[in-house]
């Protein structure tokens, strides 16, 4: 645990954020070459961001397995990047999102990937933050397959077999400016987006408390308006909008038919603009290597259930091409936020079910 927990605070001290693409390679490098030597090392680029596949044996694409990791970290302030422990926990901004995972992957990849009967490859990306195009995307566009993939998001040693999917579109209204005082005589374009937002939020409420279906967040509304006495002629909204595989209306719908549900909802005056889409996650949860991976976590004495996650990973992109993945990592909470730690009690449990589950498949 010494050797891991001094790799892992030098991993952690690396601000490898979007915006500084020199650090994003670092991290990559320092997870290398803590693998060490005799294995090859692909590297990867797609819109100036690295990536890297690591495995043993002569080059390859398709893999019995893959261990995927993300070593890319949202924004946060300098003293996020002094890891520093307390107890049993280890905090910094990344250790349970996911570097501390990423190392544990890394170890068991490094003693497993020789000696197994199978190819296996562990792939380390840098912009699952920012959507994963240009890593996990980008490698899977290159022709990396794998027959199960376990990414390491943090889940406390359970499974993520489902996460929802993802539209990100635009409400844009366009009406007819005049003077406030007399609003008759116009035609307030941010009225009908109003009224059209909330025929959206009708059909798709916020929920009081945790729930599995559509949701649909209005992350900002704006109009160019900059006067109290004019009617504004333009608006526009922007909607994140999250939806699991049950809902059919928008998991079996590619932009066009998103365009189209959405505009079902619309004022006269406004239209929609479809950014993208990315589909959900699901992996069938009776496929063998879920149950070895589940009894593996239960050897450990953790439970191995089933989580939901309402956020959208990098499982998406080996989903939508017919490839089972599942998230499973360490435990900790905070992602995202000030206080971020790993929970370094279930890092040994952790690499031990990883193990274990390597060893388990035929």
């Amino acid at each position: 645990m010494d050797t891991f927990l001094t790799a892992a605070r030098e991993l952690l001290a690396v601000p490898s954020t979007a915006d500084r693409p020199e650090q994003l390679r670092r991290a990559l490098e320092l997870v290398v070459d803590f693998v060490g030597p005799g294995f090859a090392v692909r590297w990867f680029e797609s819109s100036g961001v690295p990536s890297a596949l690591v495995h043993h044996g002569p080059e390859r694409r398709d893999f019995r397995v893959v261990l995927n990791a993300h070593l890319d970290v949202v924004p946060a302030t300098p003293e996020q990047f002094r890891p520093r422990r307390e107890g049993d926990r280890l905090y910094a901004r990344g250790a349970q999102d996911m570097k501390i995972t990423a190392l544990a992957q890394a170890l068991a990849f490094k003693e497993t990937a020789a000696t197994l009967p199978y190819p296996l490859a562990l792939q380390l990306v840098a912009d699952e933050e920012v959507g994963g195009r240009n890593g996990t995307r980008h490698q899977l566009e290159q022709g990396v397959t794998a027959g199960f993939v376990v990414i390491g998001e943090h889940s406390r040693l359970d499974i993520v077999a489902d996460s929802k999917g993802l539209a990100h579109a635009r409400l844009h209204a366009t009406g007819r400016s005049g003077h406030g005082a007399y609003p008759w005589l116009g035609d307030n374009a941010l009225l009908k987006l109003l009224r059209t937002i909330d025929r959206l939020t009708d059909r798709y409420p916020v929920p009081p408390e945790e729930a599995w279906r559509t949701t649909v967040n209005v992350a900002r509304v704006e109009t160019p308006n900059r006067a109290f006495n004019q009617i504004p002629d333009q608006a526009e909204a922007w909607l994140d909008i999250r939806f699991p595989t049950e809902d059919t209306d928008w998991a079996a719908a590619d932009a066009d038919r998103i365009t189209a549900h959405l505009a079902a909802f619309c004022e006269p005056g406004v239209s929609v603009a479809v950014d993208h889409v990315d589909a959900p996650h699901h992996a069938d949860h009776d496929r063998p290597e879920i149950a070895h991976l589940r009894a593996a976590a239960r050897e450990q004495g953790y439970g191995g259930e089933f989580l939901y996650k309402h956020g959208a990973g990098d499982g998406r992109f080996y989903s939508a091409r017919g490839i089972p993945a599942v998230a499973f990592g360490v435990g900790g909470h905070g992602q995202h936020g000030p206080d971020e730690y790993a929970k370094l009690s279930t890092v040994a449990p952790y690499h031990a079910a990883l193990l274990s589950f390597l060893h388990r498949l035929p």
